[in-house]
């Protein structure tokens, strides 16, 4: 008889594919996209709608107006006041989230399979009944004129505010930063007019759940007789800051915060996963060399992180840290160092299979659990891509080699490219 021996750990084993579980595309009456991935093994359900971010149809005054409209939704509808929604998504074990991000808005629904029927109705209320009662817009203006004042005098906050300012130009709605003038110049018939005839843009709808054919034909008539808005082909192009760096001085600070950042190419381009594996070894993890440097040898900050955000355009990279005042110039000299250590040293054997271990372990938890999938399809999705993007990513991370980094660093890192906000 052969016995495990417990006291070794299982080899790691690195997969060779990902299989992932591709959503059931329908379309509704009224053109409506529905993606829906069937979970049996949980009965839990989330839904999800959400609409093309229509701030460019807007002028500048009432850039706002997306902002309240959807915040208000859950503030009243014609069959029931707030606190009686609350008390209804509350008994029925249901919770409503507010989704927002530069591209895309929408309302996401989460529930249970035995509360589904009673609950989608109600849900549904939100997008064509909210009334935006005058009482609770003048608490809602207020606590976003009170969120204003303090991400003034936040250093982080305000760093990313100035952030996007100088990447997308302050006349673009993702540079866009919000004042208290703007707070006051709403009033709820923007928000009616806005409701009625441009916050439903080419809506999509997405689905995971342990639903029945039944439940999804229920999902299928309620969305299906909603009245939307077909876009309006407006392209608002970039104009980034034209100065490298933007100061903003605070005297009573005891920390300087730091943003620098840069456009990137989008996730169709061949170089996007060569670009994530560079992003990961500079400031992409808690091993990565921007902590090593930073934070361990040099004890200036707690964290310094380097992310990759997405865009459907094109994606943008940005280092963030809040440093010890009067060392923000040291510590952006260091994160140039790094990129230029990166870009012209190949990196060691060692760290290289730390890096790929981490990456690829990182990926396959992306994946860990049912409401993940859609999560990842979406993230896909958006930027006009299918499961073809996941399985040459883990291709690539399991077969990436020290000389294809040095490379797409020298060939995208450019540092009279990257922008710099110091605040503090």
């Amino acid at each position: 008889m052969t016995y495990l021996d417990r006291s070794k750990a299982p080899d790691f084993q690195i997969p060779e594919h990902i299989e992932l579980i591709k959503p059931e595309k329908r379309t509704l009456k009224n053109g409506v996209p529905l993606y829906f991935i069937p979970t049996p093994e949980i009965d839990a359900i989330k839904l999800e709608v959400i609409t093309a971010s229509n701030k460019q149809m807007l002028s500048e005054e009432d850039s706002l107006v997306p902002f309240f409209t959807l915040h208000m939704l859950l503030e009243g509808t014609k069959e029931m006041n707030s606190s009686q929604l609350d008390g209804f998504f509350d008994h029925y074990a249901s919770e409503i989230d507010i989704i927002s991000s530069f591209e895309q808005q929408g309302v996401s629904l989460l529930t249970t399979k035995k509360h589904f029927n009673k609950v989608l109705p109600v849900f549904r209320s939100l997008l064509t009944e909210a009334t935006f009662p005058a009482k609770e817009l003048e608490k809602r203006k207020s606590q976003k004129s009170l969120t204003i004042s303090i991400q003034l005098e936040q250093n982080g906050a305000r760093a990313n505010q100035l952030y996007r300012k100088a990447l997308f130009g302050a006349d673009h709605p993702y540079g866009f930063v919000a004042e208290e003038r703007h707070v006051n110049t709403i009033n709820a018939d923007k928000l009616k007019a806005f409701y009625e005839s441009k916050f439903l843009l080419n809506p999509e709808i997405f689905v995971i759940g342990n639903l029945s054919e039944l439940e999804i034909e229920s999902i299928a008539e309620t969305f299906g007789a909603l009245d939307i808005i077909q876009p309006q082909i407006t392209e608002n192009s970039f104009s980034p800051w034209p100065e490298k760096r933007i100061n903003e001085l605070k005297e009573k600070s005891v920390q300087s915060s730091i943003r620098l950042g840069q456009h990137l190419i989008p996730k169709k381009h061949p170089d996007y996963h060569a670009l994530t594996v560079f992003n990961t070894i500079l400031g992409g993890y808690f091993g990565s060399r921007l902590i090593k440097n930073i934070r361990e040898d040099k004890g200036h900050t707690y964290g310094i992180y380097s992310s990759i955000g997405s865009l459907e355009k094109a994606d943008y990279w940005m280092v963030m840290a809040d440093v010890q005042k009067g060392f923000a110039d040291e510590v952006i000299k260091e994160v140039y160092r790094e990129i230029e250590q990166l870009k012209t040293t190949p990196i060691s054997k060692e760290e290289m299979e730390i890096v790929r271990n981490y990456m690829i372990g990182h990926f396959l938890s992306n994946f860990s659990n049912a409401f993940d999938l859609i999560n990842r399809f979406k993230n896909i999705h958006f930027a006009g891509l299918d499961y073809d993007f996941y399985e040459g990513q883990l291709k690539y991370f399991r077969s990436f080699t020290p000389n294809e980094i040095m490379e797409v660093g020298q060939k995208y890192f450019d540092p009279k490219n990257i922008i710099e906000i110091v605040v503090g």
